[in-house]
């Protein structure tokens, strides 16, 4: 069984499953994480979801590289949690499977190419406190006990 985040599902709707793949990437005491600010401003891990026929370490690369503008390396999966949220980019309703990683950051390529996302980097102690869903913060947090 997954651990759930946040709201519980709402018995008057359907949630499509949406699955992810999110990536803590640590450096020097530092976090690298990715703000979006459409529709509205949230701090998050990078990440997000894996595509038709995607296998989820591609759709890491693929998305941390989008969301960061950062190439990563030696991917590792510590764990996974499922939130059931509405996403209004999508105009969907989502139950999100996200599959947690670590994963070394190794190289800024360039700024971010997500639209509405800037890069930014936090003290890994602090990051718990900022991510903006339960889910995420946990794992941040867990990070934050084992550095």
């Amino acid at each position: 069984m997954i651990r759930r985040f946040g709201e519980a599902p709402r018995r008057d709707q359907t949630y499509r499953v949406r699955p992810g793949a999110y990536a803590l990437l640590p450096r020097d005491g530092q976090l690298l994480l990715t703000c979006q600010y459409g529709p509205a401003p949230d701090i998050q891990l990078p990440g997000g979801g894996i595509d038709e026929g995607e296998s989820p370490i591609p759709a890491l690369h693929r998305e941390v590289y989008e969301e960061t503008g950062w190439k990563i390396a030696t991917p590792k999966r510590i764990g996974a949690f499922r939130r059931f949220v509405y996403m209004p980019e999508y105009d969907l309703w989502a139950e999100k499977i996200c599959h947690i990683y670590t994963a070394r950051p190794v190289l800024q390529l360039s700024e971010p190419v997500e639209k509405d996302h800037v890069a930014l980097w936090m003290r890994i102690e602090d990051a718990s406190e900022v991510l903006g869903n339960a889910g995420d913060q946990y794992f941040a947090a867990l990070l934050a006990r084992l550095s």
